[in-house]
């Protein structure tokens, strides 16, 4: 354990509350599963050290190499509404930060590490099926191209969990360009800690938003940017049928990336009520209603920083409701750019979104698979003789024949070559995603019968999500009837 690790823990230097000290909590007999190994060269780690005894027992949390001090943050949130004013790391530890080949910094915590002092009387352990499910979706991610943190590791810890059954447990590595949520700001905010909430706002300019640090209204120009990051990011989500499942203020990134998957999953047939989280009893975090809520989220944000803005209360409500009006725009020009782009229109006309969301609309009424849909349009797109792989994703083809008239019509007016039409819409509709039968099918092999080649074998395919891949054609394939998941569940 003599190995020195480049870890430079910033957010540690920040005053005590903001933060737990932790120590490493002993597991039986930890056991690697995966590495990334390529995630480790990037971020300046040593693929070999981690995959020795010495390294699994950090991923672990069962020993820190010399001078690794982990830390629980601290944070608050609005759970599906409801405000809990102490929340935090309750089963996970921050080891540490590293500086990557890119010059940025990166947070490398551990979640199912032990408990904590936020574990509010929990174990602060993780299962295995949420860790691998964390490491699918999470790459995948990566993979299609959407802000995410990242998987470096998955181990299992030797010892089982109690959740509804026993269950192993697991550790999960999880890399972020930092762990700051929404609900670490109402922490403070909670507490009427102005002090705080003005740090930590300048913690977050200088890591990840420098470029305000100079502005004439920094702090309403930081809102700015984590706004329009938002904004992209659930475009984005929208734009390959991602549900996130759980989009409590807690769980938004300050950095904009897509952090903690619990229950999300990705649509099969496209439907805008769609919800997979058992614990989402109302639909508050429905596909459709994800922008909305993203904007809920940035408006909790936006009172916690109301001191920052203006002495006077009702200038600085007034420059918080300016900055949040950005959102709506923000996210239709996003959303639209990439219907248009998964359509193949590459210019720009006055009835493109009309037309594109009537496709949505007969998709909905077809139950017609989302991704399978857009990707065999791309073909479609070479002519009518390619019609056949959409046609026969509706209950109704000719609902999509009588479309596909006016989409050609709108075709013949853009320049681009039917070729290039074709590969810039391979580009934007994938062919593989983390379908939910998929992930639990992997799950269920590695749980019940220790078996982690499917996971493997998924991992690998999720890689190349725009690529052909003829010998991994069947992971293309939505569930039949009696595989369908039709609820997820949250790894706690």
């Amino acid at each position: 354990m003599s190995l020195s690790l480049p870890f430079d823990t910033t957010y540690a230097r920040l005053p005590d509350r903001f933060f737990a000290r932790v120590s490493a909590n002993p597991v039986s007999a930890p056991r690697l599963i995966k590495l990334n190994a390529g995630l480790a060269a990037e971020l300046g780690l040593d693929p070999e050290w981690l995959a020795s005894p010495d390294g699994v027992d950090m991923l672990a949390g069962r020993r820190m190499p010399e001078g690794v001090e982990p830390i629980a943050q601290a944070y608050a949130g609005h759970q599906f509404g409801q405000f809990v004013p102490q929340l935090g790391d309750g089963r996970a530890m921050l080891i540490g930060e590293v500086v990557d080949r890119d010059g940025v910094r990166r947070d490398i915590q551990l979640k199912g590490s032990g408990p904590t002092p936020f574990s509010r009387r929990g174990d602060g352990r993780a299962a295995l099926g949420p860790v691998l499910r964390e490491y699918i979706l999470s790459e995948s991610m990566h993979a299609l191209g959407i802000p995410t943190t990242r998987a470096l590791a998955a181990v299992t810890t030797g010892e089982t969990v109690v959740r509804e059954t026993f269950l192993p447990g697991a550790v999960f590595t999880r890399v972020a360009s930092s762990h700051v949520r929404v609900g670490t700001f109402q922490y403070f905010a909670a507490r009427k800690d102005a002090e705080a909430i003005r740090v930590l706002a300048d913690y977050m300019i200088e890591r990840h938003y420098p470029e305000v640090a100079g502005a004439a209204e920094p702090y309403r120009s930081f809102l700015t940017q984590v706004v329009d990051r938002q904004a992209d990011l659930i475009a984005r989500w929208l734009l390959i049928g991602f549900i996130h499942g759980v989009m409590n203020t807690d769980n938004m990134s300050i950095a904009g990336e897509t952090i903690d998957y619990g229950p999300c999953a990705f649509m099969d047939a496209f439907d805008p009520a769609t919800v997979f989280s058992s614990i989402d009893q109302f639909g508050r975090y429905a596909y459709g209603r994800q922008p909305s809520i993203g904007l809920w989220n940035l408006t909790r944000l936006a009172e916690t920083l109301l001191p920052l803005f203006s002495d006077d209360e009702p200038a600085a409500i007034a420059t918080a409701q300016e900055v949040l009006g950005a959102f709506g725009p923000r996210f239709e020009a996003t959303f639209h750019r990439g219907l248009r782009r998964k359509a193949g229109l590459s210019t720009e006309e006055e009835g493109d979104i009309e037309l594109v969301r009537g496709l949505l609309d007969l998709m909905t009424a077809n139950q017609a698979d989302f991704t399978l849909v857009f990707r065999h349009l791309a073909d479609a797109a070479l002519g009518p003789d390619h019609d056949e792989a959409v046609r026969s994703r509706f209950i109704d083809p000719t609902a999509y024949d009588k479309w596909a008239v006016e989409w050609r019509q709108r075709l013949a007016r853009d320049p681009q070559d039917p070729e290039a039409r074709r590969d810039a819409m391979r580009a934007a509709n994938p062919a593989f995603i983390p379908r939910n039968h998929r992930v639990e099918a992997v799950i269920r092999a590695a749980v019940d019968r220790d078996d982690f080649q499917p996971f493997e074998e998924l991992v690998q395919v999720l890689s190349k999500p725009y690529q052909d891949q003829p010998d991994h054609a069947a992971y293309m394939d939505p569930p039949a009837l009696e595989e369908r998941v039709l609820r997820t569940f949250c790894g706690t």
